[in-house]
């Protein structure tokens, strides 16, 4: 059982992500595991994927993807959310950080999963960045104008594996934290199913014949490290001011094949 002095009272969890199907990618088996276990779950992204499509405009892609968005998060019972910045032209600057700590600071979230600050894309990279100054400032009274809630908090805040669990020059990703996804596989696959624009797209910008296929091989991969079925790999974020036990671990404790425990099995970084 979750230790009670370390899991908040307030349990929102937020997976703050570049484009819609990101967060179904990378942290959706965990989403579940948390709406299961009584969090309520928001997925936002920084962008509503108008560059998703080799043949349709802009805010015509874009109106498909806020909706398959909006389709994933539904069908686990989330809320989805998109702050509507152009698609691979996300920028760290006072305007994209001002949008993002007052989308904090509705939510109040005390869980964050944003995205690696080294990945292949540098939306990905620069979410990550947005997700982390927010994490840390949006709960301070005069970060925005909006009200500070009950609960508000600097929250538990991970980042999710890499593509392929690499970073943005090809070196092994070493996650602090797996998170068992066996149960949740077949769940997750149905929420990537929801963005079924990208199949085309992903296959001929990509490279990338079948999408659903690619995520269920990279979580059956992630899930041998730990010896179960499929997992989820995240980098916590322990430094100064963020919570550094780690809540993931604490709330899903991992069964190994042998049937013992551990709260967390760990690469040291």
């Amino acid at each position: 059982m979750p230790n009670p002095s370390t899991v908040p009272d307030r349990k929102v969890a937020l997976a703050f992500m570049a484009h819609p199907d990101d967060a179904e990618i990378s942290c959706g088996g965990t989403l579940v595991r948390l709406k299961e276990a009584g969090w309520e779950v928001h997925i936002a992204t920084a962008t509503s994927g108008d560059c998703g499509s080799m043949e349709l405009k802009a805010d015509e892609i874009a109106a498909i993807r806020v909706q398959e968005g909006t389709d994933a998060a539904t069908l686990i019972g989330a809320t989805y959310h998109t702050l509507g910045e152009p698609d691979g032209r996300v920028v760290y600057d006072r305007v994209s950080l001002q949008k993002t700590i007052d989308l904090f600071r509705q939510i109040a979230p005390t869980l964050v999963i944003t995205m690696p600050m080294s990945d292949y894309h540098a939306d990905h990279e620069v979410s990550g960045q947005l997700g982390r100054a927010a994490s840390f400032v949006y709960a301070a009274p005069n970060a925005s104008s909006l009200p500070v809630k009950p609960g508000s908090q600097v929250p538990y805040l991970y980042y999710t594996d890499g593509h392929d669990g690499q970073d943005r020059m090809g070196a092994a990703i070493r996650p602090t934290t797996y998170v068992d996804i066996s149960n949740e596989l077949e769940t997750k696959t149905q929420m990537l199913a929801c963005h079924k624009s990208q199949l085309e797209w992903l296959r001929s910008h990509n490279g990338i014949d079948e999408y659903l296929t690619a995520m269920r091989d990279h979580s059956i991969a992630r899930g041998e490290d730990i010896h179960t079925k499929a997992a989820e790999a995240f980098v916590q974020h322990r430094g100064h001011g963020h919570p550094s036990s780690d809540l993931l671990s604490i709330l899903f404790p991992v069964e190994t094949s042998t049937h013992s425990t551990t709260s967390a099995l760990q690469v040291t970084q």
